[in-house]
C-alpha cells in the first residue's frame, strides 16, 4: 500500500444511554457499533496481552458513587496465535453498564472510555474517547448518540481496504484444491471409473452428441456436489466462525488426530467408507433414465470413492476453514473441477482412452505417497495448539525433526526399502518413482539444516518460527561474550539498541536515539510503525525480513527505528505533553507518543508502516504498508536509499 493510499481508519463509534433503576439509582449504558472485520477487547485482558477496554468516571466532585464494576456482554473468547494465550473480545457491537448511585442534584455525567481494535490484518493503536450521560429525574432513558465521536482532526477520503490480499488466498487456495482433485483422481477408487464411465455414456447414448452431453452434464453434478458440501460447512458453522477455529486448541488438536487416522488408512491400516447402505439407494437411483439418473451417477461416485477422496476432501476444507468466508466453496470448486473435468474430455474425445496407462500397483502407491503428505499435515494443526498453550513441546527442532523422519521414510518407500499391506511385489523402480524419490530425498536433505537455524523459506509457513525453539540462533550455535557477529561489527552497542533475535538487526525504539545514531554513521533512517497486538508486523519480521538481499539493508544501510505504537509504558514526566489530536487531552504512554507522530506527520493510523527519511526528517520515498512480496519491498528499499544523500 503505497502513501496516497494511507488513511485514518476510525472504525468504533461509541452512543449512550441511561436506564433509571430508582430515585438515586441509575445504569449507565455504552454502546460500540464495531465496523465489520474489527473486533475490540474485553476489560479483563491478561498481563502482556492488548489493551484491554477500560472506563474512567469523573467523580471528582462527590456528586455520585459507583457500584460495582462495569459489566459487559459475553462476546467471543479465543486462544489467539499473536499473544499466545485466551483473550475476549467483541464484534459488530458490544454494550457496557456501569450502576451508580447519585448523592445530589447532578445532571450530567462525564467520563471516557479507552480501548484498542484490530482486524486480520492489523490493530490500530489506542484511543480514548469522551462519553457523556445526560440524568434527568423524570427520565425512563435518555439516549446520546453523538458524545462521543473520536477526536481526530485528519480526515481520509479513501474507505475501505483492498481486496488484493483477499482474492490471492482463494486463488491460492483453488489452485491447491485443483492439484488435490488431481491427486484424488489418480487413487485406486476414482481413476478406473473414468474408461468405465466414459464407455458406458458412449454405448448407452443415440450418437456421439447426446453422450457429449450426457458426460458433461455428469462432470457439472460432480462439481454441483462437491459445492454444495463447502456451501453447507461455510453455513452451518459461519464464515467468522470457521475463521475463528483456526486459532482455536481444540479444533486444532480435533484435526490433528482426524489427519493421522486419515493417514494411517491411506497407508494402507483400515479402509474408511460410508455406510453401504447409502451407497446402494444411491445406486438405485442411478439407473433411472434422464438427467436424474446422470446426477444420481455422480453421486454414487462421490460415495463409493469416499474411502479415497473423502482424507482428501476432508483435509482441504480443514485447511480451507481455517481461511474463513468463502474459502470452503471456492476449495471444493477446484477439487470438484479436477475431478470432473476428466469425464468430459475423455467424452469428446474417446480415443485418448488408449493412452491411459493400466490400472495396477502404482495406483496404491499414489494413494500411500498421499497418506505420508496427510501425516505431515497433521502435525502443523498439533504445532498451532502448541504455540497457542504455550506448552514448548513441539518447538520448531522438534517439528523439523518429526518431518524430516516421516519425508525420509516417503523416500525409502519410493526407492523400494519399505513395503506396506497392500503394496504390489517391486521388480523394479521406475522413471517416476525413482525422479519422485530423488525429489523428496532432496527436500528432506533441504530441512536438515533448519535444525541449525536456517530459515527454511519454502516452507515458512509450516513449523513454528525461530523464536519458538530451543535455539533461537541455531542448535550448537553459542554467542561468544554475549554477542554475535552482527555485534561485533558495530562493537559496543549504542545508547537505547539492541539486536533483532535471530538475525541480530541493530534496532532503537526511541525515535531521537535512532535519530542521533544515524547522523552519527551518516545512513538512512528507516521507521517501523508497528505493534505487540499486529499480526502483519509479525508476518513481515519473519517472511520478509529474513530474505538475504533485504536483511542485508537492515543490518548494513539503515538505522532501523521500530516505534511500538501500543507500548502502554509511562512517559516521564518532563515527555508529558497535551495530545494534537484530541483538545484537553495528555499523551500519557510511550505509544500514545509514537502513534500521535504517524497519525500527524503521515495521516496514517494502522501498522505495519514503514518509512525511509533523511537526517533532515524528509521522506526520502513514499512510505508502504504491509508489503508482503519481498521483490517489491527490496524494490522500495534501494529506491529510496538511493536517493539520501
Amino acid at each position: 500500500m503505497w502513501f496516497g493510499q494511507a488513511q485514518i481508519f476510525n472504525p468504533v463509534k461509541w452512543s449512550t444511554s441511561v436506564e433509571k433503576i430508582s430515585d438515586t439509582e441509575y445504569k449507565l449504558i455504552s454502546i460500540a457499533s464495531i465496523e465489520s472485520g474489527w473486533h475490540l477487547y474485553s476489560q479483563d485482558v491478561p498481563k502482556d496481552g492488548p489493551l484491554p477496554t477500560s472506563f474512567t468516571y469523573d467523580d471528582n466532585n462527590g456528586a455520585f458513587k459507583i457500584i460495582g464494576n462495569t459489566s459487559e456482554e459475553e462476546g467471543h473468547t479465543i486462544n489467539d496465535p499473536v499473544f499466545k494465550m485466551k483473550i475476549k473480545f467483541f464484534e459488530n457491537n458490544a454494550v457496557f453498564e456501569q450502576l451508580i448511585e447519585v448523592l445530589g442534584d447532578k445532571t450530567t455525567i462525564n467520563a471516557f472510555v479507552e480501548f484498542m481494535v484490530c482486524d486480520d490484518e492489523k490493530c490500530l493503536p489506542p484511543t480514548e474517547v469522551d462519553l457523556v450521560f445526560h440524568l434527568s429525574k423524570n427520565m425512563n432513558s435518555a439516549i446520546s448518540d453523538d458524545a462521543s465521536e473520536t477526536k481526530i482532526s485528519i480526515v481520509s477520503k479513501n474507505e475501505g481496504t483492498s481486496p488484493k490480499e483477499s482474492k490471492r488466498g482463494l486463488w491460492i487456495i483453488f489452485f491447491i484444491a485443483f492439484l488435490s482433485g488431481f491427486a484424488a483422481l489418480i487413487t485406486p477408487c476414482v481413476f478406473p471409473m473414468i474408461p468405465l464411465t466414459v464407455s458406458f455414456f458412449t454405448k448407452q447414448s443415440k450418437n456421439k452428441a447426446q453422450g457429449i452431453r450426457n458426460a458433461i452434464f455428469y462432470g457439472v453434478s460432480i462439481i454441483v456436489i462437491y459445492v454444495l458440501l463447502g456451501t453447507a460447512i461455510t453455513g452451518i458453522f459461519g464464515a467468522d466462525a470457521l475463521n475463528r477455529l483456526a486459532t482455536n486448541v481444540w479444533f486444532n488438536i480435533i484435526f490433528f488426530l482426524l489427519l493421522v487416522v486419515f493417514a494411517v488408512s491411506f497407508l494402507g491400516a483400515f479402509e474408511i467408507t460410508l455406510p453401504q447402505s447409502w451407497a446402494n439407494k444411491v445406486d438405485a437411483q442411478s439407473n433411472k433414465s434422464g438427467l436424474i439418473g446422470i446426477f444420481f451417477m455422480a453421486l454414487a461416485l462421490a460415495i463409493v470413492s469416499f474411502s479415497c477422496t473423502g482424507p482428501i476432501v476432508g483435509t482441504l476444507l480443514v485447511e480451507a476453514a481455517s481461511k474463513g468466508g468463502t474459502a470452503p466453496i471456492v476449495g471444493m470448486l477446484g477439487f470438484s473441477l479436477a475431478i470432473a473435468l476428466p469425464f468430459a474430455l475423455f467424452a469428446m474425445f474417446p480415443g485418448w482412452m488408449n493412452s491411459l496407462p493400466k490400472s495396477g500397483g502404482w495406483l496404491n502407491t499414489v494413494k500411500v505417497v498421499l497418506g505420508f503428505l496427510e501425516l505431515a499435515l497433521a502435525f502443523k494443526f498439533l504445532s498451532q495448539a502448541d504455540l497457542v498453550l504455550q506448552l514448548h513441546f513441539l518447538e520448531r527442532e522438534v517439528f523439523l525433526a518429526i518431518w524430516i523422519a516421516i519425508f525420509g521414510a516417503l523416500a525409502f518407500y519410493l526407492f523400494g526399502k519399505i513395503q506396506l499391506p497392500h503394496d504390489s511385489p517391486l521388480t523394479h523402480i521406475s522413471v517416476g518413482r525413482l525422479s519422485m524419490g530423488l525429489i523428496v530425498l532432496s527436500f528432506t536433505i533441504y530441512m536438515i539444516p533448519g535444525l541449525w537455524g536456517a530459515p527454511l523459506n519454502l516452507i515458512s509457513a509450516f513449523p513454528p518460527p525461530q523464536e519458538y525453539s530451543e535455539s533461537p540462533y541455531g542448535v550448537g550455535f553459542t554467542k561468544m561474550g554475549g554477542g554475535s557477529e552482527s555485534a561485533d561489527a558495530h562493537g559496543d552497542l549504542p545508547e537505547g539498541a539492541h539486536l533483532l533475535a535471530p538475525h541480530d538487526i541493530l534496532a532503537f525504539n526511541n525515535y531521537y536515539k535512532g535519530l542521533a545514531y544515524a547522523k552519527e554513521v551518516g545512513k538512512p533512517v528507516m521507521i517501523d510503525f508497528t505493534g505487540w497486538a499486529c499480526v502483519n508486523c509479525r508476518k513481515m519480521e519473519q517472511n520478509v525480513w529474513p530474505k538475504e538481499k533485504i536483511l542485508n539493508i537492515l543490518k548494513n544501510d539503515v538505522v532501523l527505528i521500530s516505534l511500538y505504537v501500543d507500548d502502554k509504558r509511562k512517559l516521564e514526566a518532563d515527555d508529558i505533553v497535551d495530545s494534537k489530536l484530541k483538545q484537553g487531552k495528555k499523551l500519557k504512554y510511550i505509544g500514545q507518543k509514537w502513534s500521535e507522530l504517524q497519525t500527524i506527520k503521515y495521516k496514517a493510523n494502522s501498522q505495519p508502516f514503514y518509512v525511509l527519511m533523511d537526517h533532515n526528517e524528509d521522506n526520502l520515498i513514499d512510505p508502504v504498508a504491509y508489503t508482503p512480496d519481498a521483490d517489491e519491498y527490496y524494490n522500495w528499499l534501494k529506491e529510496g536509499i538511493s536517493k539520501f544523500k
